[in-house]
């Protein structure tokens, strides 16, 4: 649960870092956001394999999209620690079959 807990803020301030170093410029903007979307997305292989990748890519190019537009870090990184707070949530009371026929049907 520790590593739950730093999680949102490690990877949004790598991502913050990235833009302070490669400057504000629009290509530098995507350059960034493609980058740690897929070091974040790589993360996820271990334990979550391909369908993980794949899930992990998309919340980190949406996030990083909407990090490179507001400039504001903070939203991202509550938006993140909702996503995985309820991730884990689904998990511990066995409701993944239950959500997914819910979209999946």
């Amino acid at each position: 649960m520790r590593a739950l807990e730093k999680r949102p803020f490690s990877e949004d301030t790598c991502s913050n870092a990235s833009a302070s170093f490669l400057g504000p410029g629009a290509s530098a903007k995507v350059l960034i956001v493609l980058l740690t979307s897929s070091a974040f997305a790589l993360g996820h292989y271990a334990n979550l394999g391909v369908p993980g990748v794949e899930q992990a890519m998309i919340t980190g190019l949406v996030f990083g999209a909407i990090f490179a537009v507001t400039g504001r870090i903070w939203m991202v990184m509550c938006a993140h620690a909702a996503f995985d707070l309820t991730a884990v949530a689904i998990i511990y009371w066995n409701l993944e079959a239950a959500v997914a026929h819910l979209v999946f049907k």
